[in-house]
C-alpha cells in the first residue's frame, strides 16, 4: 500500500526482531515509499494527446468514404476512421505520420530525429492506448513507489528512445507508434533490479522465473503481425542496462545486516506476488 510523503525525502528503514532460544533472529524490513504521481501524469498526457490526434484527424472531413463510414459519428470531429482502415478505433496513418510517427526515411534522410521521442506519445487507436496505459499502471506505479519519479521517468523515456532507434533500423517501410518500447524498458529494469538487489527478496528463484517467463512470452508474442517487436527488444535492452545503474538500493545488504545481532537473518518484505501483478500486463502488451 502506498504511503504519502515528501517527494524530496525518504524515510529510513524500520526493523522488527523476534527471538527465542531455539530459533535465530528474523528481521523484517520495510522502506518508506514514494508517492506515485509521474506515472498517472504520463497516462493523462497520453490520453490528452490521443484526443488531440483525433481532433486533427477529423474523420468526417478527411475520410474519402471508399473504405467505409467513420465509426462513432456522434463524436463528431473526433470520430474514428473506418474499421477497414484502422481496426483499433483510431486515426489514419497519414495523421500519425504528420504528428510525429516513427518513419525511418524521415529520421535518416530528413534529419527528423525528434520522431524517436514523439512516436512514444502517439497511439494507433483506443485499443492500443488502453492496452499500453493499463500496462503502464500495473508496471510503473510499483517502480515509482520504490525508486521515485526521477529514476523511473529516466528509465521510461530512455527505453522508449532505445526502442525507437532499434525499430527505425529494422522497420523501414512502415510507420511505428506506441509506448510499448518504454514499457518493455520498465520490464527490463525490473529484471536488472531483481538481479542487483538479489539479497532482499525472500523467494529469489520464484521471482526471477516469474519475471523471465513474462518477458519471454511478451517477446514471443511480438512475432505476431503488426507488432513492432524491434521496439520491444530495443526498449527492454535499454531498460535492462539502465536499471543496473539507477535501480540499485545500497541501504540493503551490508549496510543493513551489519547492525543485526549475531545469528540474525534478514527477511525482506518483497515477495513473488509483486511480480505476479505484472502478469496482468502480459496480454495488454500484446497489442502495444
Amino acid at each position: 500500500m502506498m504511503r504519502n510523503g515528501d517527494l524530496e525525502s525518504r524515510g529510513g528503514t524500520k526493523s522488527r526482531a523476534h527471538h527465542n532460544s531455539y530459533q535465530p533472529y528474523y528481521v523484517e524490513t520495510s522502506e518508506s515509499q514514494w508517492t506515485s504521481w509521474l506515472v498517472p501524469m504520463i497516462v493523462v498526457a497520453n490520453v490528452a494527446m490521443f484526443i488531440v490526434i483525433m481532433f486533427v484527424n477529423n474523420c468526417p472531413k478527411n475520410s474519402d468514404g471508399f473504405r467505409g463510414q467513420c465509426v462513432a459519428k456522434f463524436l463528431g470531429r473526433i470520430s474514428f476512421q473506418p474499421l477497414n482502415e484502422n481496426p483499433l478505433f483510431g486515426p489514419s496513418s497519414n495523421t500519425l505520420e504528420k504528428l510525429g510517427a516513427l518513419e525511418w526515411s524521415k529520421v535518416a534522410h530528413q534529419h527528423q530525429a525528434w520522431r524517436l521521442i514523439t512516436c512514444i506519445w502517439l497511439h494507433a487507436g483506443v485499443i492500443h492506448l488502453l492496452a499500453n496505459m493499463l500496462s503502464l499502471v500495473f508496471i510503473g506505479i510499483r517502480l515509482e513507489q520504490q525508486f521515485g519519479f526521477v529514476r523511473v521517468g529516466a528509465v521510461y523515456l530512455l527505453s522508449g528512445i532505445g526502442g525507437s532507434i532499434l525499430s527505425s533500423l529494422f522497420i523501414q517501410r512502415s510507420i511505428s507508434v506506441g509506448a510499448s518500447g518504454a514499457l518493455f524498458g520498465l520490464l527490463g529494469a525490473m529484471l536488472s533490479e531483481l538481479l542487483t538487489n538479489w539479497t532482499i527478496y525472500s523467494n529469489k528463484a520464484a521471482a526471477l522465473i516469474t519475471l523471465v517467463i513474462i518477458i519471454l512470452v511478451n517477446l514471443a508474442l511480438g512475432i505476431l503481425p503488426h507488432v513492432d517487436n524491434f521496439a520491444h527488444i530495443g526498449g527492454f535492452l535499454t531498460g535492462f542496462l539502465i536499471g543496473f545503474v539507477l535501480l540499485f538500493r545500497p541501504q540493503f545488504g551490508y549496510l543493513e545486516t551489519r547492525h543485526l545481532p549475531a545469528g540474525a537473518r534478514l527477511k525482506s518484505k518483497y515477495a513473488v506476488y509483486q511480480f505476479v501483478l505484472v502478469v496482468i500486463a502480459l496480454v495488454l502488451l500484446i497489442v502495444g
